[in-house]
């Protein structure tokens, strides 16, 4: 019984200690926008009037939580980016600070 106790002790420590370690990563975050929202909102971020709103300065309209939740759940004609994991949402959105 304590051996079970001290390996679970010891997996539980690992993964706290892996998510202390996760960090936004904007260049991560540039190459998922790449991927994921470039053909939307182009390359340099400035959309299309009318159908795509301009991402450049996104960080003024919307705080850190209201950007993460709009990928993640999407609104009018963004699709939701729900196979994203919350690291690649986290990166995406720091991206988007710069």
């Amino acid at each position: 019984m304590k051996t079970m106790l001290k390996l679970a002790v010891m997996l539980c420590g690992a993964t706290l200690a892996t998510t202390a370690w996760c960090k936004d990563d904007p260049a991560a975050g540039a190459k998922l926008y790449s991927a994921n929202c470039m053909a939307c909102h182009g390359a340099d971020r400035a959309g299309m009037p009318g159908a795509f709103p301009a991402l450049t300065d996104v960080s003024k309209r919307l705080d850190a939580a209201q950007i993460k939740d709009k990928i993640r759940k999407g609104g009018g004609l963004m699709p939701p980016f729900s196979q994203l994991s919350q690291q690649e949402i986290d990166d995406i959105a720091s991206y988007l600070a710069k």
